[in-house]
C-alpha cells in the first residue's frame, strides 16, 4: 500500500500539469497557502461567520433596471446581525443571471505560501460575462476587481454560457461553458483564465468537446476529469419542455477526460435512468476513485467508479420514486434532484428534491450501498395548503407537513445546499434558474427566495430545521430577489479539491 501511495503521488504531481499547468502550486513543498492540507484538516477549521450568496433579479417581476448582486449574509449566531444580509454588491450590468461561483485559489494550492483565496469568480450564465470579486480586503463588503467581457471570451474561444468555476493548481481558473453565443450545445467546452484573469484559451484539445456540458470535477490522483451534461442553452433558457428532452436537446452522459492531456477518453451513457446529470462530486479523499452525480429528471443518484483497466463504470445507487399527483401539469411528479454534496469526511451525502420539497441525508461509508439517515421537508409543490396532492397506492390523497420558520410559510423548494466544514450545519436556498422558477414556482419570482439552515446529527444521522434562522430575500431593499449558490470566504466542500 505504501508503494502504491507513492506512485499515486507521483502520478498526481505529473497530472497537475493539466491544461498547460507548468509551475504548479504543489511545487512549493512544505509551504502553507490557501485552504487546508486535507479534507479532515478542513473539518477542524473555524466555523463559518459569513456566506456569500448569488442573488438574481433577472427574470423576476422586479428586474427592470435592477442588476443581480452578491449578498453577504451573517451566519454567526453570536452576532447582532445573525441571519441577515449585511452587504450587497450589485453588478454593473442588467440581465446577467449570476449562477454558480468559484475561487481563484483553493486547497489545490495549499502548498503555495505566496497564494491566497482572495477572489471569488462569478460567471453570468446568460450574458457570458465573468466578474472577479475581491473578498479578502474586506470580507464583509466585497468589491469588484475585474470584469471579463463576453466578447473577449467568444473572440478567443468561441465559448458562452459560463457555469462552473474551479481553480487549478497552476493558478489558472477553469470554467465550464455550456454552448456557443447562439446557444448551441455543440459549441460548449472549458475556458481557461490565467492568474490575472485574462482569457488564456480552451482547456480541452481541439475535437475533444462533448455535445453537452455543465459541471465538472477533476481528480489528478487518477489523472481524470469528469464532466456532466445539462442541455442546449437555446432550450433550457426558454424554460423546461419535455419535447426538448425527446428531441435530444438535453444530456444523459458523463464525459471522462485524461486530465493531463485534455483529451476525452470515454463517454458514459447513463440511459433513461440518468437524464439531466447535473452536479458531480468525487469523494474528497483524493486517493479514492469513486464519486456521484445527481440526475435531475430521473431523480437518481448515480455512482461512478474506476475499473482495474482504468476505464470507468456507473450504477444507480439511490432512486427517488416519482409521485402520482393530482392538479399538476403531469400525472406523475419527479423529485428533481438539482443539487447534492458530500461531507468532507466522505461519510454523508446530502441532496434536495426541488419539486417534492425534501432534503435527504445518506450514509455512504459503503459508497455502493447508501443508507437513508435523515430527511426533512422544507417546501415543495405538495405541501399542505397548496393545490397539488399526491395519491398513494390505495387512492388516499395526501400532502406533506412543512413547518413555518419564524412565522414564514416556506416558498418554493430546496435547491442549492452548502455544508459547514465540520458537517453540522446545512444551508439551503430555493432558486434554481429564473425562467424555471417562474414556470414551476411563480410565487417565488413574485415574493422572492429565502435561505434556511438545517442542523445535522453527524454521529447517528438526522436532520432538523433550525427555527431561528431565516433569511428573507423577499424583503430586499430593491424588491424580492432569487437566491442561488452559497460560498464561505474560507472555502467549502463543493469548491475545494485536494490533489
Amino acid at each position: 500500500m505504501a508503494g502504491a501511495a507513492v506512485d499515486a503521488r507521483k502520478t498526481a504531481a505529473a497530472a497537475a500539469a493539466a491544461g498547460g499547468e507548468r509551475n504548479t502550486c504543489c511545487a512549493h513543498v512544505g509551504g502553507k497557502g490557501p485552504g487546508y492540507a486535507s479534507p479532515l484538516e478542513a473539518m477542524k477549521g473555524p466555523p463559518e461567520a459569513l456566506i456569500y450568496v448569488t442573488c438574481v433579479y433577472n427574470g423576476t417581476e422586479h428586474d427592470k433596471g435592477k442588476p443581480d448582486y452578491l449578498a453577504t449574509v451573517d451566519v454567526d449566531p453570536n452576532s447582532p446581525t445573525y441571519s441577515q444580509v449585511i452587504h450587497r454588491l450589485s453588478v454593473p450590468y442588467i440581465g446577467d443571471e449570476l449562477h454558480h461561483s468559484g475561487w481563484n485559489a483553493c486547497s489545490s494550492c495549499h502548498g503555495d505560501p505566496s497564494n491566497d483565496r482572495r477572489f471569488l469568480i462569478l460567471p453570468s450564465l446568460l450574458s457570458g460575462r465573468i466578474y472577479v470579486v475581491d473578498v479578502l480586503t474586506d470580507p464583509k463588503a466585497p468589491a469588484f476587481h475585474k470584469v471579463v467581457e463576453p466578447e473577449d471570451i467568444v473572440k478567443e474561444t468561441g465559448l458562452a454560457y459560463p457555469h462552473t468555476s474551479h481553480c487549478l493548481a497552476s493558478g489558472d481558473v477553469m470554467v465550464s461553458c455550456l454552448g456557443d453565443k447562439d446557444g448551441n450545445a455543440a459549441g460548449n467546452g472549458f475556458l481557461l483564465l490565467d492568474s490575472n484573469f485574462n482569457v488564456k484559451g480552451r482547456w480541452e484539445k481541439p475535437g475533444h468537446s462533448p455535445l453537452f456540458g455543465y459541471d465538472f470535477w477533476y481528480q489528478p490522483w487518477h489523472n481524470t476529469m469528469i464532466s456532466t451534461s445539462w442541455g442546449a442553452p437555446a432550450a433550457f433558457s426558454k424554460g423546461f419542455d419535455l419535447e426538448h428532452v425527446a428531441n435530444g436537446l438535453y444530456g444523459r452522459h458523463l464525459h471522462v477526460y485524461n486530465w493531463s492531456a485534455g483529451e476525452l477518453k470515454q463517454t458514459l451513457d447513463l440511459g433513461d435512468t440518468g437524464l439531466l446529470p447535473l452536479e458531480i462530486r468525487f469523494l474528497h479523499d483524493p486517493s479514492k476513485d469513486t464519486g456521484f452525480v445527481g440526475c435531475a429528471l430521473t431523480s437518481n443518484i448515480v455512482r461512478f467508479f474506476k475499473n482495474k483497466d482504468d476505464s470507468w463504470s456507473h450504477e444507480v445507487v439511490i432512486s427517488v420514486e416519482s409521485l402520482k399527483v393530482k392538479n399538476w401539469i403531469l400525472p406523475e411528479m419527479p423529485g428533481l434532484i438539482t443539487d447534492f454534496l458530500i461531507s468532507l469526511d466522505d461519510r454523508y451525502l446530502y441532496f434536495v428534491n426541488w419539486l417534492h420539497g425534501d432534503v435527504r441525508q445518506y450514509n455512504i461509508e459503503e459508497p455502493s450501498k447508501p443508507v437513508l439517515t435523515g430527511q426533512v421537508w422544507v417546501g415543495g409543490l405538495i405541501q399542505k395548503g397548496s393545490d397539488t396532492v399526491y395519491i398513494s397506492e390505495d387512492g388516499t390523497e395526501s400532502q406533506f407537513d412543512v413547518p413555518q420558520v419564524k412565522e414564514n410559510r416556506l416558498r418554493g423548494g430546496p435547491q442549492m445546499i452548502q455544508l459547514s466544514l465540520d458537517g453540522k450545519r446545512l444551508y439551503v436556498t430555493n432558486s434554481l434558474f429564473s425562467v424555471w422558477d417562474k414556470q414551476f414556482y411563480p410565487e417565488l419570482v413574485q415574493k422572492g427566495s429565502h435561505m434556511l439552515q438545517i442542523d445535522v446529527d453527524i454521529d447517528k444521522g438526522g436532520l432538523k430545521l433550525n427555527p431561528n434562522f431565516f433569511v428573507d430575500f423577499g424583503v430586499e431593499p430593491d424588491g424580492p430577489s432569487l437566491a442561488h449558490e452559497m460560498r464561505y470566504p474560507g472555502g467549502d466542500c463543493t469548491s475545494d479539491i485536494w490533489i
